[in-house]
């Protein structure tokens, strides 16, 4: 596919006897040697009838296909379609690739039980492929100009280190993002200390990372890394989302956390295109 929403394969309105293709383009590789690759476009919903079970289940391969008769076939292109939607019916249902020496790209494969003739979504595995994903990555820094302390004990979150925010704006094309936030030299003092940090991107919360230090009362420093991996909704497309850290002070330890002048925050955000 060019893009994520490309081409995408869904039962018809009226779920019956067939399934339709979406609007959209992709690239279609050459399966001879030399052939080289062809671009197709779909304009409009195409519907592809698909036969009816019998007493057994059956599954079949939904394909955007070309047929060139310089390699394969024996199409017209004065008055047929080389580039065409094609089913390859009674596949493995484990079957994710076309078949071998086939110029075709799978769109989907319907799981289709014993006595069906009408298609549903529930049916339709989607098996489409971005040709070129897009990319986005940036990095974000903070660099906190005075101490700020967290020192509460309490089994509670906190929005802290508050220097770590930043506005992120979020690409239309986005479905997932990787966020990998290094705070070096996080300051810790008093007593032994046992806290937990997350990344908070919008509305989405990270998995949580554990610090667990036990030298005592001495004031030291370490470099902690939180990093997740986020789905990004449909809502948030095109949006720009706050991406902070928040804090988890546990009762079990008292010691105290804190940035300065002499930390570094840095946040490294790529964004990642897939189909949608």
């Amino acid at each position: 596919m060019t893009e994520g929403n490309d081409l995408k394969v869904r039962e018809w309105s009226t779920p019956g006897a067939g399934v339709r293709v979406g609007d959209g383009s992709a690239v279609v590789s050459g399966a001879a040697w030399g052939q080289g690759s062809y671009t197709q476009y779909n304009v409009g919903d195409a519907i592809v009838p698909i036969a009816p079970t019998g007493s057994s289940a059956r599954s079949d391969l939904v394909c955007l296909r070309v047929e060139d008769p310089e390699y394969e076939g024996n199409r017209d292109p004065a008055a047929d379609e080389i580039g065409y939607f094609h089913v390859v019916s009674g596949v493995s249902a484990s079957t994710k690739t076309v078949p071998t020496g086939m110029t075709a790209i799978p769109l989907a494969r319907l799981d289709i039980p014993a006595n069906t003739a009408t298609l549903t979504s529930a049916m339709i595995k989607d098996l489409r492929q971005i040709a070129n994903p897009r990319r986005e990555r940036k990095l974000y820094m903070a660099y906190p100009s005075a101490l700020s302390e967290l020192k509460y004990q309490d089994n509670k979150w906190h929005a802290w280190p508050v220097a770590a925010s930043w506005s992120v704006p979020i690409p239309a094309w986005a479905v997932s993002a990787k966020v990998v936030i290094t705070i070096a030299g996080l300051r810790m003092a008093r007593a032994d200390v046992f806290a937990s940090m997350q990344t908070k991107f919008g509305s989405d919360l990270g998995e949580n990372t554990i610090i667990d230090d036990n030298q005592g009362s001495v004031v030291r420093r370490q470099t902690v890394v939180v990093a997740d991996n986020i789905s990004v909704s449909a809502a948030q497309r095109g949006t720009t989302q706050t991406l902070s850290l928040q804090t988890y002070m546990s009762k079990a330890e008292t010691g105290d956390l804190s940035v300065d002048s002499s930390t570094s925050i840095i946040s490294d955000v790529e964004f990642t295109e897939a189909v949608l």
